[in-house]
């Protein structure tokens, strides 16, 4: 029978997917669960958990594994995880994807950083930290990022069978898209292959964080304020949709740009600022400034309506959004 590495009080070795809706983490979840289940004979169980169902909005999936003889009575959100795989690097912005792990938990990042930079920038203090640029293989070849990140999860877990996988893939795909296997078990394969791991020890004198419940109110019947306000209500204007951006960000050329308003037409978001200058008659005319990356999605819609070669579409460099942004100025919105 297959020993599973690590176990909590109730006998499961416990993983968190961190991810946005987009990137495959429910039908990674369930694959994997399988493979466990199928492939190396254990007890399995997995499932997900979101709020809007839409691409780009917050998405965890939960999968337990346990030995045949140990009762899975338990279906609450995993909140202590030996392997937390974050799907999307950013979400660390706005979500604490690393809550709850301990001194020996993994954490596996897509990512094109190291692991001692994203040591520091999740600031974690002990674990193993794994990276993978799932994002890069799957755009190069032609498939999903939550393959790659499937195949950098067998590596960190030697008690499941790669080729189980494999078979699953096979199985989940040949009938409906047979055309994406191939690619599927391409990208499996380089995200096992590629994987960067690297073990940090707890430094002598020091803890992990204590443990606090991810659903612990901020606001209560002791805490909440007189009268029950509402005191952060959410305007959009203040948003960051950043983190719903799964790897592609539209560049924008003014120099081909014919200030058609197409991209803006179709932009959910209104990203594009724009200003009134006069042309070269003197006549006063809307000019298209640059693109408030605060709220770019990362659609890409605006790509395909553009006329000329303004837009393209180009893998996102960390830092670039910040550095190329051109902020929209509302009058009543400080940012």
């Amino acid at each position: 029978m297959v020993q599973l590495p690590k176990l909590n009080q109730l006998g499961f070795f416990e993983i968190r997917l961190e991810s946005i809706g987009g990137l495959g983490a429910n039908l990674a979840g369930k694959m994997l669960a399988e493979a466990g289940v199928e492939g190396a004979g254990l007890g399995g169980v997995s499932f997900s958990s979101y709020g809007s169902e839409k691409k780009g909005s917050p998405v965890k999936a939960h999968i337990r594994f346990c030995d045949l003889n140990t009762p899975i009575r338990d279906t609450s959100p995993v909140e202590r995880p030996h392997m937390v795989a974050i799907f999307q690097e950013a979400l660390s912005k706005t979500v604490n994807v690393i809550s709850g792990i301990y001194e020996d938990s993994t954490v596996l990042v897509n990512s094109k950083k190291s692991p001692e930079q994203l040591k520091e920038k999740l600031k974690l203090v002990g674990g193993t930290i794994a990276v993978i640029d799932a994002t890069g293989i799957a755009l190069e070849e032609n498939n999903k990022v939550n393959m790659a990140m499937l195949g950098a999860m067998f590596r960190l877990c030697p008690f499941l069978d790669p080729e189980t996988m494999k078979t699953v893939i096979r199985k989940s795909l040949e009938k409906k898209y047979p055309g994406a296997v191939a690619p599927a078990l391409a990208t499996f394969e380089r995200g096992y292959q590629e994987v960067e791991i690297q073990t940090f020890k707890l430094p002598e004198g020091i803890q992990m964080p204590d443990f606090v419940r991810s659903d612990t109110p901020v606001l209560g019947y002791e805490t909440q304020p007189i009268g029950g306000l509402v005191i952060n209500p959410g305007n959009s204007m203040l948003k960051d949709l950043s983190i719903s951006r799964s790897g592609m960000l539209p560049h924008f050329k003014s120099e081909s740009c014919i200030h058609c308003a197409q991209c803006d037409n179709v932009c959910p978001d209104n990203c594009f600022v724009w200003e009134e200058l006069p042309d070269k008659k003197g006549r006063p005319q809307m000019f298209l400034m640059g693109i408030d990356y605060q709220y770019c999605k990362g659609c890409l819609k605006c790509i395909h309506a553009c006329p000329t070669d303004a837009l393209s579409g180009e893998r996102e460099e960390d830092g670039y959004g910040e550095q190329y942004r051109v902020p929209h100025l509302f009058d009543l919105v400080n940012q």
